[in-house]
């Protein structure tokens, strides 16, 4: 599909929408290495909606419960550990990521993400725990180090990289976040403001930005049973904050 040795490559994946393969999630792992090389970073998300209760995850799991099951819930949810909270949500190739050894995973409570190879402390630092995926997250890290992004199996609806562009578009909607964390060894919870993350029409931009794209800024390919996309992440991202700008007009 056209990814070279030494890039940072994003990745996206559904096995499941693969098909089967032999070795498992362990050889599509293996392979992703393979083709970056040594000096090759592999990153993913590592999400983990489960710790916070303003996330969409949280509204679906305690639907049609009483005020005091949804207590339950709350006080029951973890703090987020960056070296041992888990990200289900985020499918069976970043858990992977996440737990090899020499794995580096971001701190944001979160929208982290998870990396190997030898970029990746550096295109993970610096990610503020107020800011899921905007300039002080490693997004914009990966658009300054012309990243790549791999959807292997998924669609441009789980394009991580189109929330940059959010941040991008003129005076974005803002809204509070409320998470649990750990501070000095203590659960709490932690309130914030930051972009009103949105990706509802993101499979409509994705349709229009694969129409209007250069040969080099999306390839496509079928892998397994599947059809997946090779996406250069600086034209991604350029393309969503204009489309989303025009779009989404002037909301909030």
């Amino acid at each position: 599909m056209g990814v070279r040795r030494g890039d940072a490559l994003l990745v996206h994946a559904s096995l499941r929408s693969l098909g089967p393969v032999r070795g498992g999630v362990g050889a599509v792992l293996c392979a992703l290495r393979g083709a970056l090389g040594p000096r090759g970073t592999l990153l993913v998300p590592a999400f983990t909606p489960e710790n916070s209760d303003t996330s969409p995850h949280y509204r679906e799991r305690v639907r049609g419960l009483g005020a005091g099951e949804r207590a339950a819930v709350r006080a029951a949810m973890p703090p987020f550990d960056p070296a041992l909270t888990a990200a289900p949500t985020a499918g069976v190739l970043a858990e992977r990521v996440r737990t090899t050894a020499g794995a580096v995973r971001s701190d944001h409570p979160q929208t982290s993400f998870a990396g190997l190879g030898p970029a990746a402390a550096e295109l993970l630092a610096g990610h503020r725990a107020d800011c899921h995926l905007g300039e002080d997250s490693p997004l914009a890290r990966l658009y300054e180090a012309d990243a790549r992004i791999l959807l292997l199996g998924t669609g441009f609806d789980t394009c991580t990289a189109f929330h940059l562009g959010e941040y991008r578009r003129p005076d974005p909607p803002r809204r509070r976040y409320r998470c649990v964390v750990a501070c000095e060894g203590a659960r709490r919870w932690w309130e914030y403001e930051d972009v009103a993350l949105d990706d509802g029409d993101f499979a409509a931009l994705g349709a229009e930005f694969e129409s209007a794209a250069g040969a080099d800024d999306v390839r496509s390919a079928r892998l397994g049973r599947a059809r997946c996309r090779l996406v250069r992440l600086r034209a991604a991202v350029d393309f969503a904050a204009v489309w989303l700008g025009k779009a989404r007009g002037s909301e909030g």
